[in-house]
């Protein structure tokens, strides 16, 4: 380890972490929220516009279109101009675009600003875990991370509130909703008074100056609450070597395809495009494949705000579970039983059926997001940890973009049943992509990790 990343480690769990947590957590709350509306605006839309199956499948993949641009971008900016830069101006275009999306009176409009709007999303949700992973110590990396990721539960659940409360009460209540996920710009000035930038990526970029200050700061945060840190070992500390090698975007994606790194990165774009898939090819659909199985449109909201609220354990049990079993063992098991749970619920017939069967593949697929947000940043090295997690992430909307249209072209030849045998398919092959092709990061610090792939 260097100097920076030994003293990274040494660094107890304090109110500095808690403040990150809370901010990085906030912008996956809405960013889960950007995503989740829409599920209960397009039933409304589809009325008000017009609109075809085709049509509205355009409008659900439009925020992932964007958000493939988002991720990639962002991943690579990281990478060369800091994650806190690229977090902040992510969020302004967002909840710009956001906002603007909500006054539209022609679908062909909100298309595209919901583009504009995916790639604010789009980057501003991928910096987030790598940028965060970067400040904390092995021993509760991934609960941390895992417990970062728990907040997207939090965005569900608020949005199927707002759809369930707002957007049936009047003709412009899908309008107020849009303009409420938009509300994230007032949390920037607080992200620009106290989030630093990464220690290790500044030591990666030669600013050991600029690391050492943050560190000094988060040292004098733990000792202020009466942690004593412990010796550095000089033998740990000078093991390695802070790297003198500057990226570029191409050199980045060339190392994160060479020899030693691409079955890493293979395995991370089969991972995440194929729960992202499965994901979206569920929530985003949902009340409106239970309205077309009979019930009402107020009566399918309440049974998603049921599904929804069974995140919250799957996304924290999952947390608890990536220092319990390891990351790679969460995301296996979750992806698995969410696919059983799919296929349950392709299979159910009654309403409290559907329901259960519902409520479980909400919490195991949401549960596999808490294993795969602190798992992909660590199996890449610092210098290109950014850009590797945004093509990950790039390759998930990508993912997500095309879920829908596949939803709105499976379900009317084999209905619901073949919607989540599709899901249970897609979602067996990512498992098994990380079973076969993944590493084990359980207690392991950022550097160690990269140092066994880079010696492959």
């Amino acid at each position: 380890m260097t100097m920076i990343s030994a003293r990274v480690e040494r660094l107890p769990f304090s109110g500095f972490h808690r403040k990150m947590l809370l901010a990085g957590g906030l912008g996956y709350t809405f960013d889960a929220m950007d995503g989740a509306v829409l599920a209960f605006v397009i039933p409304v839309l589809r009325t008000t516009w017009n609109l075809s199956t085709a049509e509205l499948g355009m409008m659900v993949s439009a925020a992932f279109v964007g958000a493939i641009v988002g991720a990639f971008s962002a991943g690579t900016l990281g990478d060369l101009i800091g994650r806190r830069k690229v977090m902040m101006s992510a969020l302004v275009l967002y909840c710009l675009a956001s906002a603007a999306s909500a006054m539209v009176n022609d679908w062909h409009a909100f298309v595209a600003l919901r583009i504009v709007a995916g790639i604010g999303a789009g980057a501003e949700s991928v910096i987030i875990a790598p940028y965060l992973s970067e400040f904390v110590a092995r021993r509760y990396r991934g609960i941390f991370t895992g417990a970062l990721a728990g907040f997207f539960s939090f965005g569900f659940v608020l949005a199927a509130l707002l759809g369930y409360f707002i957007v049936p009460t009047s003709p412009d209540g899908w309008r107020y909703v849009i303009l409420i996920t938009a509300a994230p710009v007032v949390i920037l000035l607080w992200w620009r008074r106290t989030l630093p930038e990464s220690p290790r990526w500044l030591e990666s970029q030669g600013r050991a100056a600029e690391a050492e200050a943050t560190l000094t700061v988060m040292e004098a945060s733990a000792m202020q609450r009466g942690a004593a840190l412990p010796a550095l070992d000089p033998e740990e500390v000078a093991s390695q070597t802070p790297s003198a090698e500057r990226g570029s975007p191409l050199k980045n994606y060339a190392t994160l395809l060479s020899r030693k790194l691409r079955r890493i990165t293979l395995m991370t774009w089969a991972l995440w495009m194929s729960q992202a898939f499965s994901y979206y090819a569920f929530f985003t659909w949902i009340p409106s494949l239970l309205v077309q199985n009979g019930m009402s449109l107020t009566r399918s909201f309440g049974f998603s705000i049921v599904m929804y609220v069974a995140q919250i354990p799957g996304y924290f049990s999952a947390a608890w579970l990536n220092e319990v079993i390891g990351r790679k063992a969460v995301i296996v098991s979750y992806m698995l039983l969410g696919g059983v749970s799919a296929i349950t619920m392709g299979l159910a017939t009654g309403e409290t059926q559907i329901m259960f069967a519902g409520m479980a593949l909400s919490f195991f697929m949401n549960g596999a997001y808490a294993g795969i947000y602190a798992y992909t940043p660590e199996v890449f090295p610092t210098q290109v940890r950014a850009t590797g997690t945004g093509m990950a992430s790039g390759m998930s909307r990508f993912g997500g973009a095309i879920a829908p249209l596949m939803v709105g072209l499976v379900y009317p030849a084999a209905g619901f049943a073949g919607v989540f045998s599709m899901t249970t398919a897609v979602l067996l092959f990512g498992g098994l992509a990380v079973l076969i092709f993944g590493v084990s990061t359980k207690n392991r610090s950022l550097e160690a990790i990269s140092a066994q792939e880079m010696a492959h």
